[in-house]
Protein backbone atom coordinates (compact mmCIF):
# COMPACT_ATOMS: atom_id res chain seq x y z
CA UNK A 1 0.00 0.00 0.00
CA UNK A 2 1.58 3.51 -0.83
CA UNK A 3 0.94 6.06 1.65
CA UNK A 4 -0.11 9.92 1.09
CA UNK A 5 3.04 10.82 1.67
CA UNK A 6 5.20 9.00 -0.20
CA UNK A 7 2.29 9.51 -3.42
CA UNK A 8 2.48 13.21 -2.63
CA UNK A 9 6.52 13.09 -2.70
CA UNK A 10 6.67 10.89 -5.63
CA UNK A 11 4.29 13.53 -7.51
CA UNK A 12 6.95 16.65 -6.82
CA UNK A 13 9.56 14.73 -8.03
CA UNK A 14 8.55 12.79 -11.27
CA UNK A 15 5.66 14.79 -11.93
CA UNK A 16 2.22 14.34 -12.63
CA UNK A 17 2.40 12.99 -16.22
CA UNK A 18 5.27 10.37 -15.30
CA UNK A 19 3.41 9.30 -12.06
CA UNK A 20 0.06 8.68 -13.45
CA UNK A 21 1.79 6.26 -16.06
CA UNK A 22 3.58 4.27 -13.48
CA UNK A 23 0.06 4.07 -11.56
CA UNK A 24 -1.17 2.58 -14.47
CA UNK A 25 1.33 0.27 -15.52
CA UNK A 26 3.68 -1.23 -12.37
CA UNK A 27 0.90 0.59 -9.55
CA UNK A 28 3.08 2.24 -7.93
CA UNK A 29 5.03 5.68 -7.14
CA UNK A 30 8.87 5.29 -7.41
CA UNK A 31 11.06 7.83 -7.79
CA UNK A 32 14.84 7.26 -8.84
CA UNK A 33 17.65 7.99 -10.57
CA UNK A 34 17.78 7.46 -14.37
CA UNK A 35 20.19 4.44 -15.11
CA UNK A 36 19.81 4.04 -18.96
CA UNK A 37 17.64 3.08 -21.86
CA UNK A 38 18.36 0.22 -23.75
CA UNK A 39 17.78 -1.17 -27.56
CA UNK A 40 13.85 -1.82 -27.20
CA UNK A 41 13.17 2.03 -25.77
CA UNK A 42 12.94 0.65 -22.31
CA UNK A 43 14.20 2.73 -18.99
CA UNK A 44 15.89 1.73 -16.20
CA UNK A 45 15.91 3.71 -12.61
CA UNK A 46 17.29 3.02 -8.89
CA UNK A 47 16.14 4.28 -5.46
CA UNK A 48 19.04 3.12 -3.15
CA UNK A 49 17.42 5.42 -0.17
CA UNK A 50 16.31 2.31 2.37
CA UNK A 51 13.98 4.83 4.02
CA UNK A 52 11.45 4.84 0.06
CA UNK A 53 11.71 1.90 -1.18
CA UNK A 54 11.53 -1.71 0.25
CA UNK A 55 15.10 -3.64 -0.14
CA UNK A 56 15.26 -5.74 -3.55
CA UNK A 57 12.97 -3.66 -5.65
CA UNK A 58 15.04 -0.40 -5.70
CA UNK A 59 15.49 -1.47 -9.49
CA UNK A 60 12.73 -0.79 -11.41
CA UNK A 61 11.94 -0.75 -15.48
CA UNK A 62 9.48 1.20 -17.63
CA UNK A 63 8.75 -0.76 -20.98
CA UNK A 64 8.30 1.27 -23.83
CA UNK A 65 5.53 -0.47 -24.82
CA UNK A 66 1.85 -1.19 -23.38
CA UNK A 67 1.82 -4.81 -24.33
CA UNK A 68 5.13 -5.81 -22.21
CA UNK A 69 6.89 -9.10 -21.10
CA UNK A 70 9.86 -9.92 -19.68
CA UNK A 71 11.79 -11.13 -22.52
CA UNK A 72 12.26 -7.58 -23.56
CA UNK A 73 14.40 -7.19 -21.32
CA UNK A 74 18.19 -7.87 -22.56
CA UNK A 75 20.59 -9.96 -20.87
CA UNK A 76 22.92 -6.60 -19.65
CA UNK A 77 20.02 -5.17 -18.23
CA UNK A 78 18.50 -8.18 -16.48
CA UNK A 79 21.63 -9.21 -14.55
CA UNK A 80 21.75 -5.62 -13.43
CA UNK A 81 18.02 -5.67 -12.29
CA UNK A 82 18.36 -9.16 -10.81
CA UNK A 83 21.61 -7.77 -8.56
CA UNK A 84 23.98 -10.32 -10.71
CA UNK A 85 26.19 -7.38 -11.83
CA UNK A 86 26.73 -4.00 -9.24
CA UNK A 87 26.82 -1.29 -12.02
CA UNK A 88 24.56 -0.61 -14.98
CA UNK A 89 25.67 -2.12 -18.78
CA UNK A 90 27.17 1.35 -19.77
CA UNK A 91 29.39 1.44 -16.50
CA UNK A 92 30.10 -2.07 -16.29
CA UNK A 93 33.59 -2.71 -18.15
CA UNK A 94 33.17 -6.29 -18.31
CA UNK A 95 29.88 -5.94 -19.77
CA UNK A 96 31.14 -3.47 -22.42
CA UNK A 97 33.93 -6.24 -23.72
CA UNK A 98 31.63 -9.15 -23.39
CA UNK A 99 29.73 -8.91 -26.64
CA UNK A 100 31.67 -9.06 -29.94
CA UNK A 101 30.69 -7.56 -32.73
CA UNK A 102 29.65 -10.27 -35.18
CA UNK A 103 27.25 -11.41 -32.60
CA UNK A 104 23.67 -10.60 -33.86
CA UNK A 105 21.27 -8.46 -31.77
CA UNK A 106 19.13 -9.57 -29.11
CA UNK A 107 15.59 -10.25 -30.10
CA UNK A 108 12.72 -11.16 -27.72
CA UNK A 109 10.73 -13.59 -27.50
CA UNK A 110 8.03 -13.99 -30.21
CA UNK A 111 6.02 -16.65 -29.33
CA UNK A 112 2.62 -16.41 -29.61
CA UNK A 113 2.79 -13.16 -32.02
CA UNK A 114 2.87 -13.41 -35.59
CA UNK A 115 6.62 -12.95 -36.10
CA UNK A 116 6.84 -16.64 -34.05
CA UNK A 117 8.88 -19.42 -35.37
CA UNK A 118 5.98 -21.79 -37.76
CA UNK A 119 7.90 -25.37 -38.20
CA UNK A 120 6.94 -26.94 -41.40
CA UNK A 121 7.23 -30.99 -42.40
CA UNK A 122 8.77 -31.74 -45.69
CA UNK A 123 8.49 -35.04 -44.96
CA UNK A 124 5.89 -37.90 -46.64
CA UNK A 125 3.96 -39.44 -43.74
CA UNK A 126 4.82 -43.04 -43.27
CA UNK A 127 1.03 -43.46 -42.30
CA UNK A 128 -1.49 -41.76 -44.60
CA UNK A 129 -4.71 -41.69 -43.83
CA UNK A 130 -7.59 -43.47 -45.62
CA UNK A 131 -9.63 -41.69 -48.58
CA UNK A 132 -12.90 -43.51 -49.29
CA UNK A 133 -13.36 -44.02 -53.20
CA UNK A 134 -16.92 -43.40 -54.33
CA UNK A 135 -18.14 -44.91 -56.93
CA UNK A 136 -21.24 -43.80 -58.85
CA UNK A 137 -24.87 -45.76 -58.90
CA UNK A 138 -26.06 -47.34 -61.82
CA UNK A 139 -29.51 -45.90 -62.84
CA UNK A 140 -31.71 -48.96 -64.12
Amino acid sequence: MVSLARTIRSIRRVGLKEWWHQMQYIGDAKSGTYKGKDQFGNRYFENLNPEEEIPGRHRWVDFAQHDYNATQVPPEWHSWISHIRKDPPQEDRVMQNLSPPWKAPYVENLTGTRGAYKPYNTTKPKVEAWQPKVASRGTS
